[in-house]
């Protein structure tokens, strides 16, 4: 059964935004996102901190946790308004699937390092062509002389120019040539830095400090060791890193919800404007930001059940993106609300409120958009024909 009493190790993991926000607030964070510039002396912080690696092994330098606690620790960062997307693809998306896959060879050369803020991964997997249907994937790692040869190209791949190594997902058999549309596919580990490997930035109207690129693959020459898990098995280690980008996603937005909403309560308990009352004294406003606190709290609910789901080895889809759904949504009705209450001055750089909504509506759209959540709930959870 879910336990709502959060340990006092989990009580410090989610409190820790709190502290870090002292040094790195979101003034810095906004300070970064509008240079377009990595917060390297926040990342470095919280590496130092031992917040890095919460899911790696602590034989390799991580903390040795779960789900549960990545999602509280990206929670209560968001809550103050300074969510870190590369902490997503890769502290969780590639750390966590090396630690639970990879050989010890792998695991010796990548993890300390990662977990030190020394090296950095980004995770590729969406591709222009293909989108959202994955089975769709064109990039092929042919097999050559007991080598790979890696071709294609990826894109919105989130910090692919700043990362030092890539988990691309990509086929090394072709679709019309496996028995199920999930086979064939194979996971490597890339340096970023190997001959072959170009990247076109694509600005991006959303203001956040990671950049997104187009990554092409040009016969990058791959070994049997670059290989996470199984060639040709790799579509089921894939679902160790789509369902926690899916927790941590929702676990921003509940963040993000809150921070909107505590920013327009302090507001409207200032500001009067008829007979001397304060605005937050009108239901008008109150019902409003009631509901969307109300929706952030019942959506932070789905996201610990979905990590707690997936620490415990329950199958975590549904949980996960119903999470991912309900938080986005409520991070949207949260924040628009907030808006609304600022009147104006919600618009105004200085008060900062209007500079939340494109990240929470991003996260409406990506990583997964709300329409293919829905399908999965239809067909997998309700057991509906399948709509597509």
């Amino acid at each position: 059964m879910l336990n709502f009493d959060l340990s006092h190790e989990q009580q410090l993991i989610y409190s820790y935004g709190d502290s870090l926000a002292r040094e790195f607030d979101r003034k810095y964070w906004m300070a970064c996102a509008e240079k377009k510039a990595f917060p390297a002396e926040m990342y470095r912080k919280i590496a130092a901190d031992g917040f890095l690696g919460l899911m790696v092994s602590e034989r390799y330098g991580g903390s040795g946790l779960g789900m549960l606690e990545a999602a509280l620790f990206s929670e209560g960062m968001s809550n103050n308004g300074i969510p870190m997307l590369s902490l997503v693809v890769g502290a969780t998306m590639s750390m966590s699937p090396i630690d639970k896959f990879g050989t010890e060879a792998q695991k010796q050369r990548f993890l300390p390092d990662c977990c030190q803020g020394k090296i950095r991964f980004c995770f590729a997997i969406t591709e222009p062509n293909a989108g959202t249907n994955t089975m769709a994937a064109t990039t092929f790692a042919r097999e050559q002389g007991g080598k790979f040869l890696l071709s294609g190209q990826k894109v919105f791949i989130t910090d692919a120019g700043d990362s030092d190594y890539a988990l691309v997902v990509t086929r090394t058999t072709p679709l019309a040539e496996v028995r199920k549309k999930s086979d064939g596919f194979t996971l490597f580990i890339v340096d970023m830095k190997a001959p072959g490997i170009s990247l076109q930035y694509i600005p991006v109207s959303v203001q956040v400090p990671e950049k997104q690129w187009l990554v092409f693959f040009d016969n990058v020459e791959l070994s049997p060791d670059d290989v996470l898990g199984e060639v040709g098995r790799g579509f089921e280690l894939l679902f160790d890193s789509l369902n926690p980008e899916r927790i941590l996603v929702a676990a921003m937005a509940v963040g993000l919800g809150r921070f909107a909403l505590g920013k327009a309560v302090a507001y409207a308990a200032e500001r009067r404007l008829f007979n001397n009352v304060p605005i937050g004294a009108y239901q008008g406003l109150q019902h409003p930001l009631a509901i969307a606190k109300a929706e952030i709290e019942m959506a932070a609910l789905m996201t610990h059940k979905a990590a707690w789901a997936y620490d415990h080895g329950v199958p975590a889809g549904e949980f996960s993106n119903m999470a991912k759904y309900y938080a986005a949504e409520a991070a949207c009705h949260a924040v628009d609300a907030a808006i609304q209450c600022f009147g104006g001055n919600g618009f105004t750089k200085e008060y900062g409120i209007f500079d939340l909504y494109p990240l929470v509506r991003l996260f409406r759209t990506g990583p997964i958009n709300r329409e293919m959540l829905l399908n999965f709930i239809a067909e997998h959870v309700m057991g509906m024909p399948r709509s597509y």
